[in-house]
């Protein structure tokens, strides 16, 4: 039987603020020693008060505005309430009924999926298991095995945390994985958060049914909700998808019905697992924040904050490719690499003065095109799968326009351009000055180019003789005996054109 997957998408991401939520500690990711950055509001000692970060607030409606959701004009705090080890006040401070952002979308492959709501709350604090010594290997459930006792970290309780929920309108593992990236980007781009997936930034949590669907693909009815929680990699979002799309089909397939739960994803198994029953939203006891005031904002303010918002990554496709020319592999290279891509468009802003010798957009197409060739190739590799930070790096803007004028005017050899990038990316010296020393410069004088090649037929009779005798091989090796012995500063298509010459 054919099945239908409806799949939706809970979305955690914490906000890059100073502080917490509700409170004046540091709001530090980095931070490694346990339950240092706490204070009485945020370990919620008796008789301490929250007061609401409006920085986080911001936050989460430049969000919404980026996401065209309609953005509240009242807005009010909820206490939700269940119990849990790293969860001081057992309750957590959330939104209901009210959230700051409702509706809006996210255009996926020219598919819009909708959004459902972003709402704003606290992160719980983090527990740690240690294993009893001897016995570190995880139990079925991909728990650690061992000590009876867990370990409770606060640094984390109070930190603010925006929650987005999709409508129902994902199709795939891939679908899935392909919208958490975008949002990714767009948090970055915003500067709402970091959304770092392995520092636990950026959580994702899938709510998954199939149903039988009709010849048209439709499903005539839902079926029965599972959630996989704390999906940490994009990978193990799209492999928890479809692992569990197949599960649900066999257990199905089997005459057996799906029961509505909540799973876990085992990362060396690559399976999910049963954790408990899902609990309905009434279980939470939610209620309005008695300690906090409702929100309400003019008009005037969510128009404030949309003044800040920045080029978004759709933008930055669309313009990349209309101004630089590049094609679709290297705008979504530079749209996923946000630092490197700013430090592009300075380099390219250099060569605004000397392109005259062509026509003018033609030419700056043709250097940006350089620029990012190297950029993607040569230096990505140098990086070694480092993150680019310009503050860290040695090659200035300037120098960095300066070596692909080089190249751009023919002075320097690609073999020369790959060792002269190397030397810059360890140093941060001045192109010229690298060459100049090295005498790197291509030749362009004829007579010393001829000498060369008269001397590589001298040396090499044999293969002289083979060339003569139809063996075009033989060429080659002549025009590497040349490059060799002019350090690879003459032109490769030049050299074979006088040999040719010559040796006819």
């Amino acid at each position: 039987m054919a099945y239908k997957p409806t799949i939706g998408l809970e979305i955690h991401a914490e906000l890059k603020t100073n502080s917490k939520m509700f409170c004046g500690c540091k709001n530090d990711p980095d931070e490694k020693r346990p339950n240092f950055n706490i204070c009485p509001v945020c370990t919620a000692q008796p008789g301490t008060l929250p007061v609401a970060n409006e920085e986080a607030v911001k936050k989460v409606i430049k969000t919404g505005l980026a996401l065209h959701c309609e953005i509240a004009h009242d807005s009010k705090f909820d206490r939700k309430n269940y119990f849990y080890p790293d969860l001081p006040k057992g309750y957590q401070i959330s939104q209901y009924d009210q959230p700051l952002c409702l509706g809006g979308y996210l255009e996926i492959n020219g598919r819009k999926i909708r959004i459902t709501r972003i709402h704003l709350e606290e992160d719980t604090g983090s527990l740690m298991h240690p294993a009893q010594e001897g016995r570190g290997s995880p139990s079925e459930d991909g728990r650690p095995e061992g000590a009876d006792y867990s370990l409770v970290n606060l640094n984390r309780a109070g930190v603010p945390l925006m929650e987005l929920v999709t409508e129902p309108d994902i199709t795939s593992g891939k679908e899935a994985r392909e919208f958490a990236q975008e949002l990714q980007l767009i948090f970055k781009y915003l500067g709402v958060s970091d959304a770092d997936m392995e520092k636990g930034q950026m959580r994702v949590e899938v709510n998954i049914s199939i149903s039988p669907s009709t010849g048209s693909g439709q499903a005539k009815k839902l079926g029965t909700k599972v959630e996989i929680k704390n999906l940490n990699s994009f990978r193990v979002v799209e492999r928890a998808v479809d692992f569990e799309i197949k599960r649900q089909e066999e257990v199905l397939e089997s005459d057996k019905k799906i029961i509505q739960e909540t799973r876990g994803w085992h990362d060396k198994k690559e399976i999910t697992f049963s954790q408990r029953e899902k609990e309905e939203a009434h279980d939470y006891r939610y209620f309005p924040e008695p300690d906090l005031p409702a929100m309400h904002f003019e008009q005037s303010y969510i128009e404030e904050i949309k003044k800040q918002m920045p080029e978004l990554p759709e933008q930055k496709r669309e313009r990349f490719a209309k101004e630089y020319g590049l094609d679709s592999g290297a705008v979504e290279f530079f749209v996923s690499n946000k630092n490197l891509s700013e430090y592009y468009e300075k380099v390219v802003s250099e060569f605004e003065e000397w392109t005259e010798e062509e026509e003018e957009d033609e030419a700056h197409k043709k250097v940006s095109k350089l620029v990012a060739n190297y950029l993607i190739s040569d230096v990505q590799g140098l990086l070694g799968g480092k993150e680019f930070a310009e503050k860290e790096f040695k090659i200035t803007p300037e120098n960095f326009a300066e070596f692909v004028k080089m190249i751009y005017r023919g002075e320097i050899s690609s073999k020369v351009a790959k060792m002269l990038v190397a030397d810059m990316f360890n140093t941060g010296s001045d192109p010229s000055t690298v060459v100049d020393e090295n005498n790197w410069r291509q030749m362009s004088d004829d007579l010393g180019l001829e000498k060369a090649i008269k001397e590589a037929i001298s040396n090499n009779p044999k293969a002289v003789e083979d060339y003569k005798k139809g063996k075009l091989a033989s060429l080659q090796f002549l025009v590497g005996k040349v490059m060799a012995s002019t350090r690879g500063t003459a032109k490769p298509d030049k050299v074979q054109e006088l040999l040719k010459k010559i040796l006819n």
